[in-house]
Parts: C-alpha cells; sequence; structure tokens
C-alpha cells in the first residue's frame, strides 16, 4: 500500500531536482507536508529559491495553482473574493479570490496587514471560505505555502501564535554548497528549466496518497512516545508556551508521511524523531527571546527533549 505513496515521492522529488539542486532532503520533508495535507511555511534569506522550489512543486503536480504576493495594501476580498453586481445579468455574482485554488504561494506573507492575514485562517484550518455570510468548500487538495524573510523587520507584520500553528511545517531552504552553486549556474545558463517542467502526477494521485498516508499503523508506545515530547514542551523550563493538541496530531501525522514515504507501512519512533523539529519549533514561545533569538534557540530546545524523552523499543 505505501509503496504508491514511495513512487508518487519519487517522481515528484526527480522532477523538482531538475530546477533545485542539492535539496532532495528539503523536498522529502514538502512532500511530508503535502500528503499529510499540511500547510508549509517557507523563511530563508532572499534569493535561496523559496519561490521557485513552491513553483516546481506546483507544476509538478496537475493541480490548480496561484500566487499572490503580499502587501500592506491587500485587502482580504482581494484573496476571498466579492459579490459584486453584474448589470448586463442584473444580478449580483460572486467573484472567486485566489483562496479558490488547489495550491496557493503566499509570497511574503508577512508584509500583509493583520486583517488580510486572519482570512487565512479559517481557509487553512477548515478548507473552506465565507463571503457575504454564505460559506463556500475549497476544492481538495488544498495546501498553502507561504514565503517570508527573517531579516526584514520594517514593513512586515509578523505572524502571530494562532497562525503559525496552522502551519503544519516551517522549512528553510538554506544556501548551496559550492558544487551545488556551480551546478545551479551550469542549470540555469542558457535557460530557466521551471518554465519547461511538466506535472508528473495527477490530482487523484495526491488525494490518493494522502488517503493511503491516514492508514500507515502507529503503535501505542509511538503514540505514548509523541504524547511525552509534546508534554516535554509543557513543561520545559525554558519555554512560555509549549505546544498545543494541532502539534501532536500534525507530529504524528508528519510521521505517517514520512514513513510511507519510505515504503513502510508502520511508524518508526525514528520518523517522529526526524521530522520533530520542523513540525514543533515554529510552535514553541522561548522565554526571554526576541524573534532572532528565538529561531536559534528553539531547535535547540527541541533536540534536548528528544535526546532526554526515552525512545521506545519496537
Amino acid at each position: 500500500m505505501s509503496n504508491f505513496v514511495q513512487d508518487i515521492a519519487v517522481k515528484i522529488t526527480d522532477n523538482i531536482s531538475q530546477v533545485i539542486i542539492g535539496k532532495e532532503e528539503l523536498i522529502e520533508k514538502m512532500l511530508v507536508s503535502l500528503f499529510s495535507n499540511g500547510h508549509i511555511l517557507l523563511e530563508d534569506n532572499p534569493g535561496t529559491g523559496k519561490t521557485t522550489l513552491a513553483k516546481s512543486l506546483a507544476k509538478s503536480m496537475d493541480c490548480a495553482f496561484k500566487r499572490v504576493q503580499f502587501t500592506p495594501d491587500l485587502l482580504p476580498s482581494d484573496i476571498t473574493g466579492i459579490n459584486y453586481y453584474n448589470q448586463k445579468l442584473g444580478e449580483f455574482v460572486l467573484k472567486r479570490g485566489s483562496l479558490f485554488t488547489n495550491l496557493l504561494l503566499a509570497d511574503e506573507i508577512n508584509r500583509a496587514t493583520p486583517r488580510t492575514q486572519s482570512a487565512l485562517l479559517e481557509c487553512m484550518e477548515e478548507h473552506q471560505v465565507t463571503i457575504d455570510g454564505v460559506t463556500y468548500p475549497i476544492e481538495e487538495p488544498f495546501i498553502v505555502i507561504a514565503t517570508q524573510n527573517p531579516i526584514e523587520t520594517q514593513g512586515t507584520f509578523p505572524l502571530p501564535e494562532a497562525q503559525l500553528d496552522r502551519f503544519f511545517m516551517k522549512l528553510s531552504m538554506g544556501y548551496p554548497s559550492d558544487k551545488e552553486e556551480i551546478a545551479i549556474l551550469n542549470n540555469f545558463i542558457l535557460h530557466n528549466p521551471l518554465s519547461t517542467l511538466e506535472n508528473v502526477v495527477t490530482k487523484q494521485d495526491i488525494l490518493t496518497a494522502q488517503e493511503q498516508v491516514k492508514a500507515i499503523t502507529v503503535s501505542d508506545a509511538v503514540k505514548d512516545y509523541i504524547v511525552r515530547i509534546v508534554n516535554a514542551t509543557r513543561t520545559h523550563e525554558d519555554i512560555t508556551l509549549g505546544v498545543s493538541p494541532r502539534a501532536s496530531l500534525a507530529l504524528m501525522r508528519a510521521s505517517q508521511s514520512l514513513a510511507a514515504i519510505n515504503g513502510r507501512e508502520f511508524v518508526l519512533p525514528d520518523d517522529v524523531k526526524a521530522i520533530c523539529k520542523e513540525v514543533l519549533c515554529h510552535r514553541i514561545i522561548v522565554k526571554n527571546s526576541h524573534l532572532l533569538k528565538q529561531e536559534i534557540l528553539a531547535p535547540t530546545i527541541i533536540q534536548t527533549i528528544l535526546d532526554t524523552v526515552e525512545v521506545p523499543i519496537i
């Protein structure tokens, strides 16, 4: 059963790797989020390929894709949609916004005002949009990939904890090695490979993979391990706010996806450990820390928890 998920993951990874060089591990983590039906926050310095990676993932799938450049003057109705009066028809007509898609790239999300950011909350959690009191479902699959630059503070609005918690994973691109950067130069010297990238999986393939991930076995011992890790964040002396039960569910689902991608029908404690930081780090609040210090300390604290919580023997 899980071989189907593994095959889909290999197809997408190989396709994206034509454009994104040397980031197979990052692509795998993005696929973990995709197969878990979870949203992704990509944070890194400008020019590291965040938008290109998101576009490469979108072009690898036969799904609807929309990109929104978030700016301070972006209104909630610009992304949700509005009812406008059509004089020819003599009635109000719904003009659907960018949220009505399968994959939404929210570029530089922290540049939008809190009012516009909050418009994402309902659709990210409930996969639906309410316009003038009427609720419209969003077609599945629905994944938001949001990008932001950590070095910029002027003209930005930091994401509140409530919205951060709705992102399934927070990932970082990182700089390429010298060898990888030379390969990037060679890859782009004649043309942009993104322009010729074609889809390799269908929308139904993604939906099937998401359903198969849910069937991956999670033993009681692994569930207990996840709960003990989560509880450790709530009692750690350096953490002001630990993670919520939503994080417990996310960590379990991410572990299931990783197991499926690796061709297994059951979750190992190693799956939990391998994906734990990406799922939990952005959900905790470190004591007496500003934003940059939080980014440095959170992974260290989560690693300390992983080192101290006893690993079950499966």
